[in-house]
């Protein structure tokens, strides 16, 4: 049998490194909220959708350039809190380069956890830096913020017809 020390310093061991996951996915949220390179217009993009929280005035166009059934680039305009516009930021990052089918089932997953729906360590995965806002769903008025930019793409790559423009309401799915 363990002893209770060894018990204690294994239990300190994890909150200590679960302190400082926190703190490195707070230092890329506050990074992608102040510093975005993803914050651009793109001359290039043959789509584009526009997204808006109605509860915080948060805004954003999202702009998509495909190739083929890849996503090859993507940017995103407007303004909004630093969690809306970091969760924007790094939702480009992890979907850039993927499918059409990849980036459905990431941006699926994401609303998921964010609704507290999807907890599966192994299928967040696929989340990647996106990950750091897993916390979020712990903050209710704070959920819409991150969920913008996720909603407004589930309503891109939901369109049958990619080229058009359009605009939809955060969150009321």
């Amino acid at each position: 049998m363990r002893c209770l020390k060894t018990i204690l310093n294994e239990t300190k061991e994890v909150i200590y490194r679960m302190n400082e996951i926190n703190n490195m996915y707070n230092d890329l949220i506050m990074e992608h909220g102040m510093n975005s390179y993803n914050k651009k217009s793109l001359s290039n993009a043959n789509y584009k959708e526009k997204g808006h929280n109605p509860n915080c005035g948060d805004e954003i166009t999202l702009q998509l350039k495909l190739n083929g059934d890849i996503i090859e680039d993507m940017a995103f305009t407007g303004h909004g809190c630093a969690i809306s516009q970091a969760s924007t930021s790094v939702m480009i990052d992890t979907l850039r380069g993927k499918s059409i089918n990849e980036a459905k089932d990431i941006v699926k997953t994401f609303i998921a956890m964010l609704k507290r729906e999807e907890t599966d360590v192994q299928k967040l995965r696929k989340l990647e830096d996106a990950i750091a806002f897993k916390n979020i769903s712990n903050m209710p008025a704070r959920v819409k913020c991150a969920g913008l930019a996720w909603h407004t793409m589930d309503e891109i790559l939901e369109k049958k017809s990619l080229g058009g423009s359009g605009s939809v309401s955060c969150c009321n799915k």
